[in-house]
């Protein structure tokens, strides 16, 4: 499946810790929200473009955006240990430099109604969900997954949101989130890096006649945290060192679904358009220096 037609390539933009410049490779600031500094493979060839978030002056994720159907492809974050709470109090935010590489290098809160069509073309905007009854804005990095304000605060921006079905959005897979957020509090000692994505398909909302926002069949998240405790029970202990879901993004057969990062990796292989080569985490996320000892 092809996410756009070969005459709307587009460059692959990336927000720095100075701001958003156009670059080929990942910075510093942006690999500590990925394993081993490593994007998933298997994607290269897609013209998407490579987000640093940022706000109040730091990168805050990282997410591989889809400008011609106006939503995010994955966000990649590291999990915070939190209790869950929403910030609640946030206006959604906009990238503007998916627009122009010369405006402002941060998110910034929507303009006042009417002024967003200057770059509604590059990025979803409010009034493409305004008018939206089976769908809602569903981040793909949750703000409770996130434990100070400002990375709370970062998580409202519309490039981290995808149309989710209400039913699924506030059901399985809220439910699913809080599982991860529950067992990555108690049993992941170390840094958890978390990659959560969408599947798409032909389906789109539409607003004035005009497609504007792909509308996902499923969504798929996968965490990798190499050092975790040893001692948890077995049936938390064998979700470790990473383990992955999906679930349908649908008002029925919506259960979300674990297995683990490989059998994710096959099924998004056989539902999309990732590549043959297709890798979430880096080696799998397997630990450096694991190899088991020769007797």
């Amino acid at each position: 499946m092809s996410v756009c037609k070969t005459d709307q390539m587009l460059v692959f933009l990336l927000v720095v810790m100075a701001g958003a410049e156009v670059q080929e490779n990942i910075s510093p600031e942006c690999k500590q929200f990925l394993y081993m500094g490593t994007l998933p493979r298997g994607l290269e060839e897609h013209p998407l473009k490579k987000i640093c978030q940022f706000y109040a002056g730091k990168p805050r994720f990282v997410t591989l955006y889809d400008a011609f159907n106006h939503i995010p492809v994955y966000s990649a974050y590291t999990f915070k240990r939190s209790d869950g709470s929403k910030k609640v109090d946030v206006p959604w935010m906009y990238e503007p430099q998916l627009h122009m590489v010369s405006g402002s290098r941060e998110m910034q809160q929507f303009p006042s109604k009417d002024l967003h069509k200057g770059f509604e073309d590059s990025q979803a905007v409010l009034d493409d969900y305004s008018d939206s009854v089976i769908f809602e804005r569903g981040q793909l990095n949750p703000d409770e997954h996130q434990a100070h304000p400002d990375d709370k605060a970062a998580t409202y921006t519309l490039t981290n949101v995808v149309p989710q079905v209400r039913e699924f959005n506030i059901g399985p897979w809220k439910d699913h989130e809080h599982t991860i957020r529950k067992r990555l509090n108690n049993y992941c000692r170390g840094t958890a890096y978390v990659v959560t994505g969408v599947t798409t398909s032909g389906h789109t909302i539409r607003r004035h006649n005009i497609n504007r926002l792909r509308v996902p069949i499923y969504l798929w998240s996968a965490y990798c945290c190499i050092d975790f405790d040893h001692n948890a029970p077995y049936s938390e202990r064998s979700k470790f060192p990473a383990f992955a879901a999906h679930g349908l993004n649908d008002r029925e057969n919506n259960r979300v679904q674990e297995m683990t990062v490989q059998q994710l990796e096959n099924f998004l292989k056989r539902v999309t358009y990732v590549g043959s080569h297709f890798q979430i985490f880096y080696d799998n996320c397997v630990p450096p220096n694991s190899a088991v000892p020769m007797p």
